[in-house]
């Protein structure tokens, strides 16, 4: 392993940015690619010798936040996290600084690239992070894992527990022993009752979005980079739903005329996957495939009420078709056909978690369209220290739309919690 390090001071914040040059292939010595990890530890002025907190962000497919400062919102969760602790913003590999996946791959072949992915995962992350808190020199460290840096989070819990001082969790209980179908027909009920909710408010609304389901069958809906939207694809504006905010998104689609050049480019911007990361949506239901392959788990488990009432929302669900209608997604189809045949390894151990002895706090939405709270909670019962906070207060974006972490790190010190 090799590594560099550059110090940064701004606002009031001290950032520490490290790259560490590390094995491809965990585990294999007869296989010499590497990459690079990169990682930025924020600390506020005065705070450099705090406990370290491991940020794994979403996705699976995105990098680590880059906006250190304070946004508009008042409950930035990183305020809260700086005040015990230093935080390391990991960039997980295959995104950000860490070796980017991005179109240039496609050279080396559809065969190259799919195995070169299958060492993207969450196992494969935890090794990252181990080289990376043995770099720093911390014996342990506490980490907050959001939706998928949360299913990381409890592949960290499986092999490396003693690692980990206090877990965090926001919407990121994955199920252990479930398959992508039944995680993806629960999301379904998810995204219906989602959907019912928003057509109570707006009774309009039903018949404009069967329109334009309508419009797309006809392909008379271009997108600015040549797309000609699908019927699945504009159903998946319901994606938005998820978060706190995110029923303003569908209103003002749904409320504008479809022809127009602002809805053109305000639809593209609310479908939840685009070119910007393409390992969001090339290997996405592969973070439900513990011991599985997903075989378009979605696009099968699909309801029959979903095909005959096409105003009903869904979510994160993906479609074979979109690698040949959605321009970004044609260069990946022969990829990402490969990786949903794939074989994936198993990567939770409900008995390692048990006795993992985990200490913390996990956050479960009641109404959480991603990650659902029935299997969330059959999770959280295999770590008696890992106290639930279970809410509706939120979405699945409660981490960065309230205080939620504030709630967590209470609970997690035994402290009280309005």
């Amino acid at each position: 392993m090799t590594a560099t390090t550059t110090i940064r001071r701004m606002q009031g914040l001290t950032v520490e940015e490290h790259t560490l040059t590390l094995p491809l292939v965990w585990g294999d010595d007869a296989d010499t690619r590497t990459i690079d990890v990169f990682a930025a530890v924020v600390s506020r002025e005065g705070g450099e010798d705090l406990p370290y907190l491991l940020f794994l962000q979403g996705g699976p497919g995105h990098e680590a936040p880059r906006a250190f400062q304070r946004p508009a919102s008042p409950a930035w969760w990183l305020e809260t996290a700086l005040k015990e602790h230093r935080v390391v913003m990991l960039d997980q590999r295959g995104t950000g600084r860490s070796t980017a996946v991005n179109d240039a791959i496609l050279a080396q072949g559809a065969d190259a690239v799919a195995e070169h992915l299958t060492h993207l995962r969450a196992d494969s992350i935890v090794r990252d992070a181990e080289a990376l808190r043995q770099h720093l020199g911390a014996e342990t460290w506490n980490v907050l894992g959001q939706s998928f840096g949360g299913f990381t989070t409890l592949a960290y819990l499986t092999t490396d527990a003693a690692s980990l001082d206090r877990v965090y969790f926001t919407g990121g209980l994955s199920t252990v022993d479930r398959s992508p179908d039944e995680v993806y027909a629960l999301c379904y009920d998810k995204m219906r009752s989602a959907s019912e909710h928003y057509y109570r408010r707006f009774p309009e609304h039903r018949d404009r979005m069967r329109r334009l389901v309508d419009l797309a069958s006809a392909g008379s809906i271009v997108l600015p980079d040549g797309e000609v939207v699908s019927p699945s694809r504009i159903r998946s504006i319901g994606s938005a739903l998820g978060t706190d905010d995110g029923w303003t998104t569908v209103w003002s689609l749904l409320e504008q005329d479809p022809a127009s050049n602002a809805f053109r480019y305000d639809l593209a911007a609310a479908m939840p996957f685009d070119g910007r990361n393409p390992l969001y949506f090339v290997f996405h239901e592969s973070s439900y495939a513990s011991g599985h392959a997903t075989r378009w788990s979605a696009q099968r488990v699909q309801p029959a009420d979903y095909t005959e009432d096409t105003s009903l929302f869904t979510g994160e669900h993906v479609n074979s078709e979109w690698t040949e209608t959605v321009p970004a997604f044609r260069p990946w189809r022969d990829v990402t056909l490969k990786l949903a045949e794939h074989e994936w390894p198993t990567i939770y151990d409900a008995d390692a978690l048990q006795a993992s002895q985990a200490r913390g706090a996990a956050a479960v939405y009641v109404n959480d369209v991603y990650v659902p709270m029935e299997f969330s909670l059959e999770t959280a019962a295999l770590m008696p220290g890992v106290t639930p906070y279970v809410t509706s207060e939120h979405e699945h974006n409660g981490l960065r739309a309230g205080d939620v972490l504030e709630h967590l790190v209470d609970l997690a010190h035994g402290r009280r919690v309005r």
